[in-house]
């Protein structure tokens, strides 16, 4: 086996986030009084996806990209709104549900077992949490690694080096991290010197500059893969 340690990322590699974020996104700014028009959800994804590389970059906190997203919109229409209030209202809309990727459960149940698997997430604590548990995801994981508890944010190296610490007979020469984002779950592979697998649902390009040991199109693909090496 040439490979033992798995991490995972959670959000669209296991769940689709996209999903969740437009049902809680939507009810959300209504109850704060924006209509979520189209226009307006492309501006709070811009909004929301610059503070959220700001945190990777260690540029700004996680309290500040939570709030700050809502205040940024709102005032980019003219409207005040309570960024705190209305931050927390989306956390727990956020939170209700869970919704598998197509493949992802079946993935999971056949590599539970076979490899020592692990969650390995940027999201916020209380909201992944409350949708592992929705979906009982902690059955196929030996241990949940959350930058909130950790401490810090992929891709800094302390995350990685965090989780590997609670990791009994840790070897990154055997270790893999499995994810959707460039920036932070491949980069931070290569910043960790662990291997990596890219799910790139989308077959999109990435900068050659930045090392991608493996490709996959969904989670699905990923026990074949593993099988194969």
């Amino acid at each position: 086996m040439k490979y033992e340690f798995i991490l995972i990322d959670l959000d669209e590699t296991i769940f689709d986030f996209k999903q969740a974020e437009t049902i809680a996104l939507a009810n959300t700014l209504r109850a704060y009084g924006l209509e979520p028009t189209p226009e307006v959800v492309s501006r709070y994804k811009a909004i929301n996806r610059r503070l959220w590389e700001q945190l990777e970059q260690g540029e700004v906190t996680r309290q500040q990209v939570l709030e700050d997203r809502f205040g940024k919109l709102f005032e980019s229409y003219g409207l005040k709104v309570d960024k705190a209030a209305c931050g927390a209202a989306y956390g727990d809309g956020l939170s209700v549900k869970h919704y598998y990727l197509p493949g992802a459960e079946e993935a999971l149940k056949k590599l539970q077992g076979k490899y020592r698997l692990f969650i390995a997430s940027n999201g916020t604590a209380s909201v992944q949490r409350r949708r592992m548990d929705s979906a009982d995801l902690y059955r196929f994981f030996e241990d949940i690694f959350i930058s909130q508890e950790i401490g810090a944010e992929k891709p800094n190296p302390a995350f990685f080096e965090g989780a590997f610490a609670r990791i009994p007979d840790f070897d990154r020469r055997k270790a893999m991290i499995v994810g959707d984002r460039i920036s932070s779950d491949i980069v931070g592979g290569n910043n960790a010197g662990i291997a990596t697998c890219w799910v790139n649902a989308a077959g999109e390009p990435h900068d050659p500059a930045i090392r991608v040991d493996y490709e996959i199109k969904s989670l699905a693909e990923l026990p074949a893969l593993l099988e194969n090496l």
